[in-house]
């Protein structure tokens, strides 16, 4: 007689930014396939850390050479990798809906489907918040994905060679590149920097008559004042750095609508502009049929306990920016970091195991190792080690940046292990003097 083998442990993972790609390598690498099935589900079929869409956006970094294929990695760690969007989740029948996949001509690829599971953990990120601003949807670019960044970088172009062509034509033209940038925050801080850094390149490349001159970027900050996570020192240096560089950073200055010429502001003005990106907060991403009865925050996110499992279920975990976690004595939430991304993926990663085993779980503690912004090659700006020495440790000029891109290392190494990550980050070293200074295409 014939014995039918027990079912293997199903670990679901939905989404594959820096905590669920972590988190899918460790538990591929600790449980491997004999007895558990680990299943990463994601929209895109590669990932990039998203801190640096900055730089792809501009030309500044070659995600194809950065990017990590799911199905290869998939390959070499042990687990499997579904290509697909989350539609909605079955707690009682523990199965995971999957969206229909089309190809660009509207062909249905992949029909809708179910995955079982035996533990879910929802990592699918955040997007963009536009706080239902007017026009912004449709006249404002995000920098929530690859194709978003790269749609950015061509159309960047594309203004770039317009003024180059009026200036050749006409060397007296006054043709300007106008770019308005919404969020005082990272994002909005480096893209700003990085816009410049990508001007002063485009001489090398045929646009000879173009220079930073021709840009013009307006910075706005609905709030008092830009970087507001980091100490007001900091924040004034980044703010000086980038009026050096030609920005026009305007604090307290709310932008109420957008429209296909610029931006509306709260005071009754204007911000003329041929490029508008939109940078300011991120929510949860939403998901179509919902998340059957688990709590969410006003931002959409799963609210979880100190073991990041989600109040309502103990087998579904949430990590990253899709989880709200708010400490015990603390006013609010674990901020949307890599950081702490990367910290809730260990969390997680050792309270599967506990659970499996029956073991009592661990709670999370956040270490706060404090804030770095890149202001391209021109500055970094930040503080270090949070609280953790009573008091922040204010880092400038090359040792911020040795620490800033000491961050996306760790990163490979979680991604990659201890083998392949540091002939990955050799790699990158070397590519800083073969590869061209911007990706034009």
């Amino acid at each position: 007689m014939r014995l039918i083998p027990d079912k293997k442990t199903q670990i679901v993972i939905v989404g594959g930014g820096a905590a669920g790609l972590e988190l899918a390598r460790k538990l591929g690498a600790r449980y491997g396939r004999k007895r558990h099935d680990i299943i990463l589900i994601d929209r895109n079929r590669t990932h990039i850390w998203k801190p640096l869409l900055h730089e792809v956006a501009t030309g500044s970094l070659d995600a194809s050479l950065d990017e990590v294929g799911y199905r290869s990695h998939c390959h070499r760690w042990g687990y499997r990798y579904l290509y697909g969007t989350l539609q909605g989740i079955d707690r009682t029948a523990r199965r995971v809906h999957i969206a229909p996949v089309f190809d660009p001509k509207g062909r249905e690829v992949v029909s809708a489907h179910s995955v079982r599971y035996d533990y879910l953990v929802l990592a699918y990120g955040s997007v963009t918040n536009d706080f239902g601003t007017p026009g912004v949807a449709d006249n404002c670019l995000f920098l929530d994905s690859r194709a978003q960044a790269d749609s950015f970088r061509d159309q960047l172009l594309d203004h770039c060679l317009r003024v180059s062509r009026a200036m050749s034509a006409d060397p007296t033209s006054d043709s300007r590149v106008r770019i308005a940038i919404v969020g005082g925050g990272a994002t909005g801080v480096e893209l700003a920097a990085e816009l410049y850094n990508a001007a002063d390149a485009l001489g090398y490349y045929g646009l000879e008559v173009f220079d930073r001159q021709r840009l013009d970027v307006t910075l706005l900050e609905a709030g008092p004042r830009i970087l507001p996570a980091l100490p007001d020192r900091l924040a004034d240096a980044a703010r000086e750095e980038l009026e050096v560089l030609g920005v026009k950073v305007r604090a307290g200055v709310a932008v109420t609508a957008s429209t296909p010429e610029g931006m509306e502001t709260k005071d009754g003005g204007f911000v003329p502009a041929d490029l508008q990106v939109w940078a300011a907060g991120v929510k949860a991403a939403a998901i179509r049929d919902g998340l059957d009865g688990l709590e969410l925050s006003r931002a959409g996110q799963v609210i979880v306990r100190p073991m990041l499992q989600s109040l309502a279920d103990d087998r579904v975990f949430a990590m990253g920016d899709c989880a709200s976690y708010t400490p015990q004595g603390a006013d609010r939430p674990i901020p949307p970091r890599a950081q702490a991304a990367h910290q809730m993926a260990d969390t997680v990663f050792a309270n599967l195991g506990r659970l499996m085993a029956d073991r009592p779980l661990k709670s999370f503690v956040y270490k706060d190792h404090g804030s770095l912004v890149s202001l391209s090659r021109y500055s970094t700006v930040g503080s270090l080690m949070g609280k953790l020495v009573g008091g922040r440790m204010a880092v400038e000029g090359r040792l911020a940046r040795f620490v800033y891109m000491s961050l996306y290392r760790m990163h490979l190494l979680a991604v990659h292990g201890n083998i392949r990550g540091p002939a990955l980050i050799l790699v990158s070293h070397i590519n800083r003097f073969v590869r061209p200074r911007l990706k034009l295409h």
